[in-house]
């Protein structure tokens, strides 16, 4: 591949981005990202998007790197400089360099990228197969609300899942599920109810949750927020996980067990078809 990257203020050559070995995301993943995905030549979610960075930005004290109206004319260059119609937009802020510390001063300059994926974001076959997920003991740090850099339990837990044939991991604390590897997880009862963990700093506050949620609401589905445990998870009607990256995808397997009769259920296929809706009438154009 040979993309453009921005990189603290510059445009530059994949092969020419380079980032100091003190930068402190390296040394000590003090950093935030964020991913916005583009389909058909528009930014998904993006205010969203853009009030969760500031949230984690401001709860590890990082400065913003720049003015929000210049972070979208960034996204929307970067989208035409790499040629994405379909994709993902990725950006990650790191507190800065500075020689190996444990202790950091008050005012750092930010390190600040951002880069592009090509991805075919409404071709995902899972959509109309469903995900196979394990359950495992949750094991990040409790901070999780902050979308830093630190994921490589996450990372762990995915991989080793993987290769014992499943899709991804639920993570379980308490008796209860948090949330998925990179994603959030709901169920919809037999009753019809969709039932979703309720936000604290157990797990990310995700913005295609938010959205999923608003547009259940306007659809006059009853929506309860709060925590389930992994039974009545198994004993639900149907099951799905939302981020940025796959919007709704539906659960169909959980620890073996089939949920509901295995099918990608009505609900989960009405809310993936609406968001998708939502987001082409929505969504903000990358060209001007």
């Amino acid at each position: 591949m040979d993309r453009t990257v921005y990189l603290n203020g510059a445009w530059v050559a994949e092969g020419d981005a380079k980032v100091s070995v003190f930068d402190r995301g390296f040394l000590f993943a003090d950093a935030i990202y964020e991913v916005t995905a583009i389909i058909h030549g528009k930014l998904v979610d993006y205010p969203g998007h853009l009030a969760r960075l500031k949230r984690s930005l401001d709860a590890l004290g990082i400065a913003m790197p720049v003015a929000e109206a210049e972070l979208l004319d960034l996204h929307k260059e970067i989208a035409r400089r790499n040629g994405i119609e379909d994709g993902l937009i990725y950006l990650q802020v790191s507190r800065g360099v500075q020689d190996r510390d444990f202790v950091f001063p008050e005012a750092m300059e930010p390190t600040f990228v951002m880069f592009t994926q090509t991805k075919k974001v409404l071709d995902n076959p899972k959509w109309k197969t469903g995900l196979s997920v394990k359950t495992v003991p949750e094991g990040r740090w409790s901070d999780r609300q902050i979308k830093t850099v630190q994921l490589l339990y996450s990372s762990l837990r995915k991989t080793e899942a993987n290769r014992q044939g499943y899709d991804d991991v639920l993570f379980v604390e308490n008796g209860h599920i948090t949330e998925a590897s990179s994603a959030n997880f709901h169920i919809v009862t037999q009753e019809g109810v969709l039932v979703t963990r309720d936000l604290s700093n157990a797990l990310l506050h995700g913005i295609t949750r938010g959205s999923i949620l608003h547009l259940a609401r306007q659809a006059d589905l009853k929506v309860e927020e709060r925590a389930f445990t992994p039974e009545e998870a198994k004993a639900a009607s149907e099951a799905f996980v939302t981020s940025a990256t796959s919007f709704v995808t539906p659960v169909v397997k959980m620890d073996g067990v089939t949920i509901g009769n295995g099918e990608v259920g009505p609900i989960s296929r009405r809310l993936l078809d609406i968001y998708i809706r939502e987001q082409l009438s929505a969504g903000i154009p990358v060209a001007d």
